[in-house]
């Protein structure tokens, strides 16, 4: 007899859903599914790329149909090019739950909202407003979207030890990326006391709640955008990548390898 709500299609499609997103990981990624390490790091930018094979010595990316990855066995951390957007965040997060990662770090980058703020400063994001549309699909409207306590508890603690200062708050994650010429959309900005802004942490904390991928995110500043002169332009862009990507990778570098070595299991809080 079956058990009440038992359905066996559902057993089928998990499996198969299983089956299609190792290869659909490997595909999209380049890499086979054994060089995958357990801390995994997350990035929107080529030059992390480039940089990180530098810092760690590792061979180099791999391209796959749509992403690019890269691996330091010595560390334990890969470190994956996902591109943009909400979509394909959400979508390399279900991807990576098929290899079980102890946890994932988003090195993303957000335009600070806060006056207090400047360029190069770190935001450990508490919670993300969900302005875009694809975190729908994985939860109802007034499930929050948080971050594993433990992995942002984690990267605050190496933040602490190398003084470097931070700030906590909500994000709000948007699909609108010309929501700078919009008043309507910046009124209900100001409204909703954000401290930055940006595309794709939303669907971090969201689906990797839903896919029970322990997760987290240290976004960098990059630019001011409702300010005077304040976005983000080629020539900017350029210079807080110069100033800013190394020290935004060696801190979740440092978080992911440690979480690697000291053995914490950190998707059911034991410290």
């Amino acid at each position: 007899m079956q058990k009440p709500g038992f359905n066996e299609n559902r057993i089928f499609s998990n499996e198969k859903k299983h089956s299609i997103a190792i290869n659909m990981l490997e595909r999209y990624t380049g890499s086979p599914i054994k060089d995958f390490q357990k801390q995994v790091l997350l990035t929107n930018f080529e030059y992390y790329m480039q940089q990180f094979q530098k810092i760690t010595n590792c061979p180099a990316a791999t391209h796959g149909s749509a992403m690019s990855v890269i691996h330091s066995k010595k560390h334990g951390v890969s470190l994956i090019n996902f591109n943009i957007g909400a979509p394909t965040c959400a979508l390399i997060i279900e991807l990576l739950a098929t290899i079980h990662p102890k946890a994932v770090l988003l090195l993303g980058m957000c335009g600070g909202l806060h006056r207090s703020l400047k360029v190069g400063d770190f935001i450990l994001p508490m919670a993300a407003i969900r302005g875009e549309g694809v975190t729908s699909h994985f939860l109802p409207p007034e499930v929050p979207s948080l971050p594993t306590f433990k992995v942002q508890k984690f990267v605050s603690q190496i933040l602490v030890d190398q003084g470097i200062d931070y700030r906590t708050g909500v994000i709000h994650t948007t699909d609108y990326r010309f929501w700078e010429f919009s008043s309507k959309f910046k009124e209900r900005l100001y409204s909703q006391r954000a401290i930055g802004i940006e595309m794709e942490t939303a669907a971090l904390f969201t689906a990797g709640f839903a896919s029970k991928v322990a997760n987290g995110a240290l976004l960098l500043v990059s630019d001011l955008p409702l300010r005077r002169g304040g976005i983000k332009t080629k020539s900017s862009a350029k210079k807080v990548f110069a100033e800013f990507t190394d020290i935004h990778l060696e801190i979740g570098i440092r978080a992911m390898s440690e979480i690697a070595d000291k053995g914490e299991v950190i998707r059911h809080y034991k410290w």
